[in-house]
């Protein structure tokens, strides 16, 4: 059964690195996206942010729904092949309508991939090990981004003038179906409860309204939920906004070397941090259950300045020499969050949490904070220029990680008692008659 789950898991994680894939090229072709379009700035920060997220989180709900009643992997399968059929899609867009139409379909799709693979994953790994486990799939955001990067680099010419961005969407998209039709075949749809459950009980059915009651009278929940939403606001500002500011700041950069150095740093830096943070919180979450909240709360609070004076270097070399420090304490805070939603969750309850966590993190941070930035950087364009903008707005962006901070450490407050009472619903509900 262990080699089994750790089959699963890295099978998973990868589904989750094309979601990423998926959802951040936008932002790394988003200045020659907007060259060939003719896209403002605020088109942009839509087509990275509120376009994708509205229908992202809404559809999420309802296949939650499902993915808490019906068979997990058929879900995650079909959602992976809609997402990278609307990603090959956008490679053929040839105005903001299209554009903006394939990347709604992709955000439809991709509501289908978390909340089933997370509570796949809590079906298979014990509350102890389960942020290290969600930490390890966590893995799939910076590995997402790393091959998104170096999938441009593979691509495109060295100069940014020669960049064939629907060339690498309809490469994406069809790579991606293929990924589906291997997850249909390969996984397995575990035993629910797995867990919490022993030999051949199966986990009782608590009343679907009565179990959302209970999620959402979870004050550490809440809390949890607008800690990672706060410091993803900023994070996925950062992300829509960093490849047109670095041509901005030296037009003449190298893209391959770029494109090369980011995904270098992403894989190296970002994956420590995500992977470093699930295991320090596990590590210490057994001494003091409160790790869960304060190590991402200590995380992004060293995140702020760091991610601030990125912006405003002189070179492009100590912009991502800034960028490698403030990545690894970015990453730290993914997998002790996921941890949370996923532990204090009915048994039953566990995709529609991660939705639920989901629509409040996306709508605030991928809604909200590219699309905010894009206005922002609107706004100061006619007095401060390109450059001046871009760092204005980010900078103002970047307060979010202190609320982010304040919102951890009342999780950190909250967590003891909502763990523990987390524990005896459970193992109750696991014990249920049917």
């Amino acid at each position: 059964m262990k080699n089994n789950r750790t089959l699963i898991l890295l099978l998973l994680t990868l589904v989750y690195a094309f979601n990423f894939i998926d959802r951040q090229i936008v932002g790394i072709l988003a200045p020659f996206i907007q060259a060939d379009l003719g896209l403002t700035n605020t088109q942009l920060g839509l087509l990275t942010g509120l376009l994708f997220a509205v229908f992202y989180t809404m559809i999420a709900i309802p296949i939650a729904m499902l993915a808490d009643r019906y068979n997990r992997v058929n879900i995650i399968a079909i959602a992976l092949a809609m997402w990278s059929g609307f990603t090959a899609l956008t490679g053929m867009a040839n105005s903001f309508l299209h554009i903006g139409l394939a990347r709604m379909g992709v955000g439809v799709g991709e509501a289908g991939g978390s909340p089933p693979s997370h509570s796949i994953i809590s079906d298979l790994y014990a509350k102890d090990e389960r942020a290290s486990a969600l930490g390890i799939y966590s893995l799939g955001i910076p590995v997402g981004i790393m091959c998104a990067y170096f999938a441009v680099a593979a691509i495109a010419g060295k100069s940014a003038a020669d960049v064939p961005w629907r060339q690498i969407f309809i490469f994406l998209g069809v790579t991606g179906l293929v990924l589906a039709l291997l997850v249909r075949l390969l996984l397995g749809e575990p035993k629910r409860g797995a867990i919490e459950t022993t030999n051949n009980e199966v986990a009782a059915r608590m009343p679907f309204f009565k179990s959302l009651g209970i999620l959402l009278t979870i004050p550490s929940w809440w809390t949890m939920c607008f800690g990672i939403a706060t410091a993803s606001f900023a994070a996925y500002s950062f992300s829509a906004f960093q490849t047109k500011f670095i041509f901005t700041l030296d037009p003449n950069f190298n893209l391959q070397t770029l494109m090369i150095t980011l995904g270098v740093i992403n894989g190296i830096t970002y994956t420590s941090g995500t992977f470093l943070g699930a295991k320090i919180a596990d590590k210490l979450g057994k001494k003091d259950i409160r790790a869960y909240g304060w190590v991402p709360a200590i995380s992004v609070l060293i995140a702020f300045p760091i991610g601030v004076a990125s912006m405003w270097v002189g070179t492009v070399w100590m912009h991502l020499a800034c960028v490698s420090v403030f990545l690894l304490f970015l990453g730290v805070y993914l997998g002790p969050s996921f941890a949370i939603a996923q532990t204090l969750a009915p048994i039953h309850m566990r995709a529609m949490s991660t939705a639920l966590f989901f629509f409040i993190l996306n709508n605030i941070a991928l809604g909200g904070g590219p699309t905010i930035t894009g206005v922002l950087i609107d706004h100061f364009l006619p007095t401060h220029g390109d450059l001046g903008a871009i760092r204005l707005s980010f900078s103002i962006v970047c307060v979010m990680f202190l609320v982010s901070s304040f919102f951890f450490l009342l999780t950190s407050k909250f967590l003891p008692k909502d763990w523990a009472d987390a524990q005896v619903r459970n193992e109750g509900i696991a014990k249920s008659p049917q």
